[in-house]
């Protein structure tokens, strides 16, 4: 009988749990550790930072879930990991501590045959002296920053229905964020739920990307096919900008956020001040906090990790400029650099470059998008590795992985603007492929072609 564990239970992580429990059926062993107890789908955690939805409609308990398809679950935070196996001969093991209620604080070691890291980032608040739902912004990473803002978010509103000017301000709140795509579909719920307040002449609302311009997205812009007509994602996004009264300040780095006042410097080395009543900041994401190390308990954590804190795969890794980047460079397999019955996959997974081309201001910071993995494929991938780890289990250690490079894999969200079928309205967008061919110096041909089926305008 073989024992695979999934470290993590987000997107990637229970996706790649479910599909494993269904090929090996109870021939073999699926568990999953992830240190909270229930499930997640933050994407709609932005409906939640508007007060449009509560927790109960975005998570559930995991425990019942995995118990009904015959998963283990430990609900514990994985702090080290063994690929070598140790001294008690284990082939390979982690090392774990609980978090569950019942045993918190209680550490144990579980032996696998197969891991997958799928432990999403560490939401790195500290990069950028200020920043967070602990210090002076606002956050919808997780469900309990998503709620505290929509309070905030709901104390503003009562503000200005009384009178007053309000100044809000989102977007990512470090030079090197991900997730742009978040920000600008948080941007857009608030500016909608501003106007069916009856507020909306009341309040200053900026956008502030760390994006060399408007519909980067970090992915160094779209093809946008409506209807026959093809544009660029930079003249669509500027369109709505201006359709909706929004401010925005792209190609910045948030130095520092002070109560009330957001510190920032801009690619041309220019610095500025952004006074703010409101301020939602998404964070830069790094790994999170585990180790590596060998069977004698030597510390191998840089073989397996970038300095980024994420697994290193088989991607290409080796430095070269953003001319010589190739979408060859990016991981197929997702299998471990360094043991074979490991794979990261997810956010997980350390990226070999970001995909927007880099750029540094004058005084050598970097401002400059990290390559988004989140929302579907993240899915795909975890569905990937899940099949490959049944085909070795079922046929053997030399059974060909199945590949899923996000250079030949397309992706399909939503990004609404307003809840409601009167008054809500949505783009949705199919893009192929995820990484392009490198430069992209921003021609249409060069850019993946999004099929854009709803505008957000609401017209169809």
């Amino acid at each position: 009988m073989a024992r695979v564990i999934v470290m993590g239970a987000g997107i990637s992580g229970h996706t790649a749990a479910l599909y494993l429990k269904r090929a090996l059926g109870r021939d073999h062993e699926v568990i999953v550790v992830s240190p909270a107890a229930n499930y997640n789908w933050i994407p709609s955690n932005i409906w939640v930072g508007v007060g449009r939805m509560d927790e109960k409609q975005v998570r559930f308990p995991l425990r019942p879930v995995y118990k009904r398809l015959g998963i283990e679950f430990h609900q514990a935070l994985g702090v080290a990991i063994r690929p070598f196996g140790d001294e008690l001969g284990a082939t390979g093991a982690i090392d774990i501590t609980y978090t569950d209620p019942a045993r918190a604080g209680e550490a144990a070691r579980l032996r696998y045959d197969y891991l997958i890291n799928a432990t999403g980032p560490k939401l790195n608040f500290a990069a950028t002296p200020g920043l967070g739902p602990d210090a002076n912004s606002l956050s919808v990473c997780t469900v309990d920053h998503a709620q505290a803002t929509a309070k905030a978010f709901a104390k503003v509103i009562k503000e200005m229905k009384a009178g007053a000017h309000k100044r809000l301000v989102i977007g990512v709140g470090h030079g090197g964020c991900t997730c742009e795509g978040a920000a600008f579909e948080y941007t857009f719920n608030v500016e909608h739920e501003l106007r069916q307040a009856g507020v909306r002449d009341m309040a200053e609302l900026t956008y502030l990307s760390n994006e060399y311009e408007l519909g980067d997205f970090g992915v160094g812009g779209l093809a946008f096919d409506q209807q026959g007509f093809v544009s660029n994602s930079k003249l669509w996004t500027e369109s709505l900008f201006r359709e909706r009264g929004v401010a925005a300040i792209v190609g910045a780095h948030v130095k520092a956020v002070d109560p009330g006042i957001i510190h920032y410097e801009l690619l041309d080395g220019t610095t500025g001040e952004l006074p703010f009543d409101f301020a939602m900041l998404l964070p830069p994401f790094r790994g999170v906090d585990i180790k590596a190390y060998d069977a004698e308990g030597n510390d191998i954590s840089e073989q397996v990790f970038a300095p980024s804190g994420f697994m290193r795969v088989d991607a290409d890794y080796a430095p070269k400029p953003y001319e010589e980047w190739s979408p060859g460079d990016w991981p197929k397999t997702y299998q471990s650099a360094i043991a074979q019955n490991i794979f990261g996959i997810g956010i997980a997974f350390a990226p070999p470059h970001p995909i927007s081309r880099p750029r540094t201001s004058p005084s050598g910071t970097m401002i400059s998008p990290a390559p988004p993995r989140t929302g579907m494929p993240s899915g795909v991938m975890g569905r990937t590795v899940a099949e490959s780890i049944a085909r070795r289990i079922k046929k053997g250690a030399t059974a060909e992985l199945c590949t899923a490079s996000m250079a030949s894999m397309g992706a399909a969200c939503i990004a609404s603007a307003g809840v409601g079928m009167r008054h809500g309205s949505a783009a949705s967008m199919t893009m192929f492929p995820i990484v392009h061919a490198f430069p992209n110096p921003g021609e249409i041909s060069r850019q993946p072609r999004v099929r854009l089926a709803s505008p957000a305008t609401g017209r169809s």
